[in-house]
């Protein structure tokens, strides 16, 4: 392992990061599967803004205690356990580099409109989506800054074609429609409200990630926190404001049948020759999004192998502080992945690979409530850590319950699962 110390990140590309890892697949694909469900999904991403924020008051309290911290082990294992510290790393490493493939199904879904290729043919798509996976394995070799300002670069240059649509589409919302597809299932405001919640949360997947990678940020006691409360409220703003746009401008079952909503949206707005424009800027945005989750895939991966709870090939870093041979089992993994997930549709992808991810990540989060309610003899809860704990906790039982028996069970089995092969490790190494 290198001893050559990287340059650290600050702030502002800390909330690159934070709000870059988050507005990204569920951002430019969620549109169209909650079209079908109606305009009262507004209140679900405004519901999912809350949690997201309780959430995140979580993790920056956490790293304010913990200001080296790299990894939940760091924060878990001290309150709850070697045990639980196992549990909250690993699974939170395992749904970073799954959660990858549905970013990558996200970002070929809009590049393939601007290439003479068939989108609905699976071998065009799983070609697509692995080439990404490994054109952002090759950037990340560069290094964690080098990755950051990449990041940086798709944020811009990814929205700015978004924020007009989002600012000069409000001249072409038309409320009346906007009001008739209000709620077309049939269901109650409320069920449809707490049903789409889980699935909208992906969107907000990453908010914890200026914390886990508090590592690589200067002065992290100030910075963490500001970085991932920004990225979140940033994030929150635009979701909400997309969501009742786009439904007050294309017909629900136009969006729904869309793979790629906002691009379809722009060409309402300013006609043809904006559906490539906005198609390109959503394909840079996502891409720039995987490139990011890989970067905490592998930090965390690194994290997880110095404190054995991987293989020590995981922390094995290069001069410039990427995890090159964690990343590139990740790679392949992630590619394995592709092939076994692949659907006929992309959205039936999408959704299959984001179900169990965002309860996995959900997991990591209870930890983090429980480690600030519980504390340490050397740092005791206080008030305001139960309290932030108790509001982590909530939020993901209501995450939990939005899921769905069935999601849920297979989660816990992963968790179970896990924790056994652990245990059974252990006891065999002493």
């Amino acid at each position: 392992m290198s001893t050559v110390a990287p340059k650290k990140i600050g702030v502002l590309l800390a909330t690159f990061v934070v709000a870059n890892n988050m507005i990204g697949s569920g951002f430019f694909l969620l549109p169209a599967s909650l079209a079908g469900q109606g305009g009262v999904t507004a209140l679900s991403w405004l519901l999912g803004t809350v949690i997201a924020v309780i959430l995140g008051g979580a993790f920056a309290r956490l790293a304010r205690d913990y200001p080296n911290l790299n990894c939940p082990d760091d924060y878990v294992r001290p309150a709850l356990g070697r045990d639980m510290g196992f549990l909250a790393t690993s699974l939170y490493w395992s749904s970073s580099w799954m959660g990858n493939n549905a970013i990558a199904v996200a970002a070929f879904g809009y590049m393939v409109t601007l290439l003479p290729l068939d989108g609905t043919d699976t071998t065009v798509r799983i070609t697509g989506q692995v080439g990404l996976i490994w054109l952002m394995f090759a950037i990340n070799l560069l290094g964690p800054r080098q990755v950051a300002k990449f990041q940086s670069f798709c944020v811009v240059f990814g929205l700015l074609p978004v924020a007009a649509v989002l600012l000069g589409g409000w001249g072409h919302f038309d409320a009346g429609l906007y009001r008739e597809a209000w709620n077309v299932t049939g269901q109650s405001d409320a069920a449809v409200v707490i049903g789409n919640l889980a699935p909208i949360f992906w969107a907000f997947v990453g908010l914890e990630t200026g914390a886990m990678v508090a590592g690589l940020v200067d002065d992290p006691d100030r910075n963490v926190p500001r970085a991932t409360l920004g990225g979140i409220l940033i994030a929150g703003v635009v979701y909400l404001t997309s969501s009742v746009l786009v439904m007050g401008i294309v017909p629900a079952a136009d969006l729904a049948a869309s793979s790629a909503p906002f691009a379809l949206v722009a060409g309402h707005i300013f006609g043809p020759w904006a559906i490539p424009v906005i198609a390109a800027a959503a394909a840079i945005k996502a891409t720039g999004t995987l490139g990011g989750w890989m970067l905490v895939s592998g930090e965390s991966g690194a994290r997880a192998a110095q404190r054995g709870y991987l293989p020590g090939i995981f922390g094995r870093l290069r001069t410039n502080g990427s995890a090159g041979w964690g990343l590139l089992i990740v790679a392949v993994a992630m590619t394995g992945i592709a092939f076994v997930t692949l659907a006929p549709t992309v959205a039936g992808q999408f959704e299959t690979i984001i179900g169990m991810v965002v309860l996995l990540v959900v997991m990591a989060y209870v930890a983090a409530g429980l480690s600030l309610m519980v504390g340490t003899p050397g740092r005791p809860s206080s008030f305001t850590d139960k309290l932030l704990g108790l509001g982590a906790l909530l939020a993901c039982g209501l995450l939990f319950y939005a899921s769905g028996w069935t999601t849920t069970a297979g989660a816990l089995a992963v968790a179970l699962a896990s924790w056994i092969l652990f245990r059974v490790f252990t006891r065999r190494t002493g």
